[in-house]
């Protein structure tokens, strides 16, 4: 598929990111057709809009789906319960989300922020904020200790662009 998607400035770092993600995590010669339309989409989007976030976070919760990464967003994992949209949650890796009285922490999220994960909108910053916490913490396990060199380089663009 010979696709000449334009990209630039945050997009291209963004693009980057995508790249980078994909090839510490994907193993070679493993045939992931519907990642490689995610893909694409998330090319795409970063093309036609000036927030890379929710194209982002996007893409890496579908490559969590493609590699196996079953997260219930719609059920408290305690009860089995309905998520109710006021309450809060926390991630409990191997488990899922319980329901908690703990608002306050890097592992809290609310209610609305897991449908929207969910539902794959982001109509709020805090809900953006929310999956791109939740996709680095299930994301860590797969790419290891090593620091991503898109982020590096996303980092030193931002620091001469504001000098």
């Amino acid at each position: 598929m010979g696709l000449a998607i334009p990209l630039s400035g945050n997009a291209l770092f963004s693009g980057f990111y995508l790249n980078e993600i994909l090839s510490r995590v994907v193993e070679q010669e493993t045939g992931y057709h519907q990642l490689f339309y995610d893909y694409v989409t998330a090319l795409t989007e970063l093309a036609q809009h000036s927030n890379p976030e929710p194209a982002l976070r996007r893409f890496e919760l579908a490559l969590l789906d493609s590699l196996g990464y079953g997260v219930d967003f719609l059920h408290c994992a305690g009860s089995g319960e309905p998520v109710d949209e006021a309450m809060t949650y926390i991630f409990r890796e191997q488990q899922g989300f319980v329901a908690s009285l703990m608002k306050s922490h890097n592992l809290a999220f609310t209610g609305s922020d897991l449908l929207a994960l969910a539902s794959r909108q982001f109509t709020t910053s805090d809900q953006l904020k929310a999956a791109k916490r939740f996709t680095r913490l299930a994301l860590k396990p797969y790419l290891g200790s090593k620091p991503l060199k898109s982020r590096e380089l996303f980092l030193l663009r931002t620091r001469k662009s504001t000098q």
